[in-house]
């Protein structure tokens, strides 16, 4: 059957469960892609010399009565989630040969569903960046206009969805890793609420900010996948059993609201973009949400906020990449030499960048100014946010300011780079879940460039966002 790796999850599902296709033949649809389109593309670092055994297994599996949505499906995973007996470098040439000695829960969950892993995506370097032109394997280009970026870090994981050479994908989400891609890609991207998915496996970036979530062709593919991963873990102590409110619990006896916080809005995003949004904003009216403004002064420090209590926390992360213990060893004169040399010619130019900065602001005489400002205002801006969702039910923005910006545009700006994130970095810092869903295209050059909607909801409603995605597609 032809374009058998167009099909979302939920289709293919269906067709493995009525015996109309195989694991192997999606498997093998999707592999004839990779050939066609990764060469340029360069999503995939690896492709698993085994994808189409672990496919015969899952087909095993279902003909001897097995029954789940995701087994037999090809996913993709990004190169910082751990797969035992598999490389996983972080796009990264200190960790270059490192092979995973256990499971990811994330993986080992996946793995129980019975899904196949096609191979490792690429990605900024240890997740340090908003375009994936940050690894050290070169950068991955946009699969709808190849000069551009897919955004990042998991760039690598959107752009094999969106190029159809994988049905869906595991990514990371730090400060919109995952939200930030799906929007210049086309996709559906999910950040859980902190703590909902285990963090064991992952390759840390900032402890307090890292979940992994799902990148899907459609919301109820993302769905499927976040309900397959979710779950407390014994392995990890910031992890919780997600019972938080739903849209049916939360909305008795009053109307549905959406809040947009329009001074947010007034600065920085492109006219299309916007029109796009308010487009978005008019169908979810249309399907019975009430749309009203509201404020969240403190949202606009919020960039300001992430950008010293992340590189905090990767100073601290990566502290343990000294060429001792495991990962990338050069051998100098002395020990500091051993570090230096290792360190220096192991990490990319972003990640020094932060790790620099982040031990800047750690340091005696400026930890109180940056690093304990920064934490007081965080917790404010959680209060603001969970103020403001006792009122409304979902939060609305566009995930970015614009589409994907063009290869090597912002690469020698970080500060420019950094502001990609100004919509996203808000629930990473309050842990509130999000969603980017597409919300049409604008043009560029003679190219139509997706664009994402964000949606934010209360803790432990992620219900609220896939009933409200699936009314935007």
């Amino acid at each position: 059957m032809a374009n058998l790796n167009k099909l979302t999850i939920t289709e293919a599902g269906k067709k493995l469960a009525a015996g109309e296709i195989t694991s192997v033949q999606l498997v093998d649809a999707c592999l004839a892609e990779i050939e066609k389109r990764n060469p340029s593309l360069n999503a995939y670092l690896e492709v698993f010399a085994d994808v189409r055994e672990q496919a015969q297994k899952a087909d095993a599996r279902r003909a001897a009565g097995e029954s789940h949505p995701l087994l037999g499906i090809p996913l993709a995973v990004k190169d910082n989630i751990l797969i035992e007996g598999r490389r996983a470098g972080a796009a990264s040439k200190i960790l270059e040969n490192y092979v995973a000695s256990y499971d990811a829960t994330v993986i080992k969950k996946l793995k129980d569903a019975g899904a196949v892993f096609i191979g490792r995506t690429n990605m900024d370097e240890f997740a340090h960046g908003s375009s994936t032109e940050n690894s050290a394997y070169g950068p991955t280009k946009n699969p709808h206009d190849e000069s551009r970026v897919p955004g990042g870090s998991s760039g690598g994981s959107a752009a094999a969805v969106a190029a159809h050479m994988a049905l869906g994908a595991l990514g990371t989400d730090t400060g919109g890793s995952v939200r930030e891609p799906a929007s210049f890609c086309g996709v559906v991207g999910l950040k859980p609420t902190y703590g909902a998915v285990s963090r064991s496996g992952l390759i840390a970036m900032g402890s307090s900010l890292d979940q992994a979530g799902p990148l899907a062709r459609t919301v109820e593919d993302a769905e499927l996948i976040f309900n397959a991963i979710r779950g407390n873990d014994p392995l990890d102590s910031t992890s919780i059993e997600n019972k938080g409110p739903t849209l049916a619990q939360g909305s008795q006896g009053r109307t549905l609201k959406i809040g947009v916080p329009r001074k947010l809005l007034e600065k920085g995003i492109d006219a299309d973009v916007l029109q796009q949004f308010e487009k978005s904003l008019d169908t979810l009216r249309a399907k019975g949400y009430e749309v009203v403004d509201i404020e969240l002064p403190l949202a606009g420090l919020a960039l300001a906020v992430y950008y010293v209590i992340m590189p905090a926390e990767v100073s601290a992360n990566l502290a343990r990449f000294d060429g001792v213990r495991y990962g990338l060893s050069l051998k100098g004169e002395s020990l500091i030499d051993d570090y230096a040399k290792t360190r220096g010619d192991g990490f990319g130019a972003e990640v020094r960048r932060r790790i620099m900065l982040g031990t800047y602001v750690l340091s005696s005489g400026y930890y109180d100014a940056y690093y304990g400002k920064a934490t007081a205002a965080r917790a404010q801006l959680a209060r603001e946010v969970a103020g403001v969702l006792e009122n409304v039910c979902l939060i609305a923005t566009p995930t970015t300011t614009t589409p994907a910006a063009k290869l090597g545009e912002k690469t020698d700006d970080p500060l420019a780079m950094y502001l990609m994130d100004i919509f996203t970095v808000t629930a990473n810092l309050t842990g509130n879940p999000a969603i980017s869903v597409p919300m049409g295209t604008v043009t560029r050059e003679g190219k139509e460039l997706p664009a994402g909607l964000q949606l934010t909801a209360a803790h432990g409603d992620e219900q609220s966002l896939f009933v409200a995605g699936k009314l935007l597609q």
